[in-house]
């Protein structure tokens, strides 16, 4: 049987690993068995990370709103079930950028309600 060398697979995949690994502290960068370790573990971390991203801007533009609503007299729920009853379809990123950036416009939708 033919012996089969794959010293160049094997070590373009190890190089592969270690170039993610590249910012990493210590062994962890220099390491090939260490290295693939904690890249499997910062690539979990990033995958949670852009979960838990949307979860934060979300948790933001609530409380931009709910604050710019209450300089207003009114609350965060109120301006949400205010806004379906008018069928004013907007949402919460634009609702956030309007009570930061244009406290007009944001007024004058909170009448509107």
């Amino acid at each position: 049987m033919v012996r089969v060398k794959r010293g160049n697979v094997a070590r373009k995949r190890r190089n592969k690993i270690l170039k993610f690994a590249k910012g990493f502290k210590g062994a962890h960068s220099r390491l090939f068995r260490t290295a693939n370790q904690q890249v499997m573990k910062s690539l979990v971390y990033a995958y949670i990370g852009r979960k838990r991203r949307k979860r934060d801007f979300k948790k933001l533009w609530i409380c931009r709103v709910n604050a710019a609503a209450r300089l207003q007299g009114m609350t965060y729920s109120k301006l949400r079930s205010g806004l379906k009853k008018a069928s004013i379809d907007i949402n919460l990123k634009m609702l956030a950028q309007l009570a930061l950036l244009d406290k007009k416009s944001f007024v004058a939708l909170l009448e509107k309600v």
